[in-house]
Formats: C-alpha cells, sequence, structure tokens
C-alpha cells in the first residue's frame, strides 16, 4: 500500500496516534494534528492522555515536519478564521472546552489559561462532571455563526452515557473569549427510544457528532451511533436558536448511515451541492466494528447516503479474520482542496497492536473526486 505517513509510533511504546486534523494554511502549506492515547502515553497531573502534535508539509503532503507539541489539548479540530489558525477541542481525554489561536501557521499558539484566552467551559474534577468529549469533527459556519458538536460523558460511561450538546459564536467576535459562546441544553440518549426491531443493542448511545447545514437551511447535528450488534446507524438532533436548543424526534431521527459505528466527518461540495463524508462502510455483517475498508459516501439530502468509492483495503495478505482484527483506516479527517480531497487517517496497519490501536497516522488523496459522485 502507497501512502505518505506522518508519524509511526511501535505498538512496543503502549503509545497510539490517534484523532488526525488536516487543513491548508494561507501561504500553501498543508497542517496537521493528532494526539496520542494508550497506557504509555504521555499524561497530565490527572494521569489523562492529553497531548497533541503539530505537523507541515510545503511539499502537498509528500513529507512532513514535527513543529511543535501542544499540551492540554485533545480530539481538536483545526479550521482557519480572519487568517489565523484555530485549534478546537478538550484540554484532555473528559476535560474541559478549550481553544487556541495560531498567528504564524501553528508553529506557537495561545494557551487557555481562563475565561479571556480560549478556556470556554470549565469540565469537573476527574471523571466528575461536566466530562467534555468530542472527535476532530468539522466546524460549520451559516448566517454569521460558527457552530461545533460535543458530548458531555454524565455518567462517565462510555458509549450510553454521552449527552450530545453544541456550542456557538458570533463570527466576529473574539473566538478565545468566553463570553462570545453560547451553549446548549444538553440531550443524553435514551435507550427507549432503539427502534423495537433492531433488537437489544449493547450500550446504544450517540457521540461525535457533525453540525451540518441541511438542504433546506435547517441545522442538523448528525451523530455516531454505537449499536452493536447492528452496524451503518446514525441519528439526528435538530439545532435551533443558533446553537442555545437542541431536540430530538425519535420516530424520524434514527436513518441508515455507511459507517455509522465509527467517527465520520460530513462536509458539502459548494459546486455540486452533495454531501460526502469518508466512512469506515461495513461488508461483514458479523463484524459490527469493522473499521479495514475506508470508501467515500455521499448523499444529496443527509438522509439517504449511497457508497460510491473505495479509497483503502487492507492489502497485508492477513487472512479477513486476522485483517478485521488488525487492521483500521478510522477516524478520517478531510478538506476539499480544489477538484481533490485530501486526507489523513488513523492507520492500524502493518505490525499494529489491533485495529483499534493505530501505529500509523498518514496522508493521502482522492484526485478529481466529482468523477465518483
Amino acid at each position: 500500500m502507497q501512502f505518505n505517513q506522518i508519524k509511526f509510533q511501535s505498538f512496543k511504546s503502549r503509545t497510539y496516534l490517534g484523532s488526525p486534523s488536516i487543513i491548508r494554511l494561507l501561504d500553501g502549506d498543508l497542517l496537521v494534528t493528532h494526539d496520542y492515547f494508550g497506557q504509555g502515553c504521555p499524561r497530565n497531573h490527572e494521569s489523562e492522555e492529553h497531548l497533541t502534535s503539530v505537523y507541515r508539509s510545503d511539499d502537498g503532503g509528500k513529507s512532513w515536519s514535527n513543529i511543535t507539541h501542544i499540551s492540554n489539548a485533545y480530539w481538536s479540530s483545526l479550521f482557519i478564521h480572519h487568517h489565523s489558525v484555530y485549534l478546537i477541542g478538550v484540554s484532555q481525554q473528559y476535560g474541559a472546552i478549550v481553544i487556541r489561536r495560531s498567528d504564524d501557521g501553528g508553529y506557537t499558539w495561545t494557551h487557555p489559561k481562563d475565561e479571556k484566552t480560549g478556556l470556554l467551559f470549565k469540565g469537573g474534577p476527574y471523571r466528575s462532571a461536566p466530562n467534555y468529549h468530542c472527535a476532530p469533527v468539522p466546524i460549520l459556519m451559516a448566517d454569521g455563526r460558527i457552530y461545533r458538536a460535543f458530548e458531555d460523558c454524565d455518567p462517565c460511561t462510555w458509549g450510553s452515557g454521552f449527552q450530545s450538546l453544541v456550542i456557538s459564536a458570533n463570527l466576529e467576535s473574539d473566538m478565545l473569549l468566553a463570553d462570545s459562546w453560547t451553549i446548549s441544553n444538553k440531550v443524553p440518549f435514551d435507550s427507549r427510544w432503539v427502534p423495537s426491531d433492531w433488537g437489544e443493542l449493547e450500550r446504544p448511545g450517540w457521540l461525535e457528532g457533525n453540525v451540518i447545514e441541511n438542504p433546506e437551511g435547517e441545522i442538523w447535528n448528525i451523530l455516531r451511533f454505537n449499536s452493536i450488534p447492528l452496524y451503518d446507524r446514525a441519528a439526528i438532533i435538530k439545532v435551533h436558536d443558533q446553537g442555545r436548543n437542541l431536540s430530538f424526534e425519535p420516530q424520524t431521527g434514527f436513518i441508515d448511515f455507511p459507517g455509522g459505528m465509527t467517527k465520520f466527518s460530513i462536509r458539502r461540495d459548494s459546486v455540486t451541492g452533495m454531501y460526502l463524508s469518508l466512512v469506515n462502510n461495513n461488508t461483514d455483517a458479523n463484524r459490527a466494528q469493522q473499521r479495514n475498508i475506508l470508501s467515500l459516501s455521499v448523499s444529496e439530502d443527509l438522509v439517504n447516503w449511497k457508497v460510491k468509492h473505495q479509497l483503502l483495503a487492507d492489502d497485508s495478505d492477513l487472512p479477513w479474520q486476522d485483517s478485521l482484527l488488525l487492521t483500521g483506516f478510522q477516524y478520517v479527517d478531510w478538506q476539499f482542496d480544489g477538484n481533490d480531497i485530501i486526507y489523513v487517517v488513523r492507520t492500524a496497519y502493518d505490525a499494529a497492536h489491533n485495529f483499534h490501536d493505530s501505529n500509523r497516522i498518514i496522508f493521502d488523496r482522492l484526485k478529481d473526486f466529482r468523477l465518483y459522485l
């Protein structure tokens, strides 16, 4: 398999690579961030995972340089606004919601020490609510505001404990001021909402939402849905009042979504109006957690999705069952880049600990993506 590797980490370190994000800077260079997880990874004073590394490429992604590391930055998304680069996420695994700004292309960053410098919403002490959670999900800028999805894991139980929420700010406000931002009501998942014909699910719940504007101008939060033993499901929460209020309609709020069991990012192509996502679509009914295939999925309306093109598949000659357990092309972040899509992948491939515990961050490009729509 040919790919441009940004970072490799041996499984022997018991440190794994997670949560990549990518943008193209105004000067044409590419900027990527990722964080670390696992028993051996760097931890802070609460023994929580918290470290992010930053990379730049000046040759279109062929080679990469590590330019800095950021403490207390986790599960974070990059975006550009008013000629500055921002990094928004949480301060640690289940921490505070924080934002940073770089005015020199990612080499140096502000530090969110208080409500005037990027500490937007405080988290609780170790595993006490609020336990803010997210992933490198897209930023929506619409109608003069910026939106971003998070969750509060309360009670702090993975899967069933996530309560969906959205934060929002006026685009002309100071992004580092906590007073610029609003936070919505929190929507916990109620297991009684599971459709009766789905049967009994293991820890049903939603997480890692995408705030996106539908064709009619409504703002939705489309979330990954933990549906084991089922797969390829997602949930739609509606966003009202400039991000202050959320609502879920159980009768219409679930959709079939290829790759809905794993983190995904949805963006809309301004040329065709189509919605795109890079997903771990399931091809094995016996493995709901399958992540060894990465594909392009497309929709006209955010509700009906079709897989159009396969981007990555395991070519390591592993037996299929071993590939399911050891290979993962997951937690993809991506951007439109002219006629192409550029993307970064948390990758478990060739001597990884398992499919989840990734040993590589890779960069790749889908050329002329509209040919597949």
